[in-house]
């Protein structure tokens, strides 16, 4: 199952974000063919707002156990976190998966 995540961060979490990046980028090269594209939310004036990422993984439960253990949710950077359920069609132009 594909999964769309919408992640934003809280107020003034900017530096705090950039302080725990080195860990998500971390935790994002572990979780490797789970994430299918990934990358930041910008506001209108091009800032840093949130994340977005787009995943795959058995179920629901799957989506969370990862939240759980995301160094931006323990380090409180995400205030607010979006999940749906997400159906790929296509990937840089190409069909994606069967």
């Amino acid at each position: 199952m594909q999964f769309i995540i919408k992640a934003y961060d809280g107020e003034g979490m900017l530096e705090k974000r950039m302080q725990v990046r080195p860990r998500h980028l971390e935790g994002m090269a572990k979780l490797g063919r789970h994430i299918i594209c990934a990358g930041g939310l910008l506001d209108d004036e091009g800032k840093m707002k949130g994340s977005a990422l787009v995943v795959e993984f058995p179920d629901r439960a799957a989506v969370d156990e990862y939240l759980s253990n995301e160094p931006y949710v323990i380090e409180g950077v995400w205030q607010k976190i979006e999940v749906e359920t997400m159906n790929v069609v296509l990937l840089n132009g190409e069909k994606f998966g069967k």
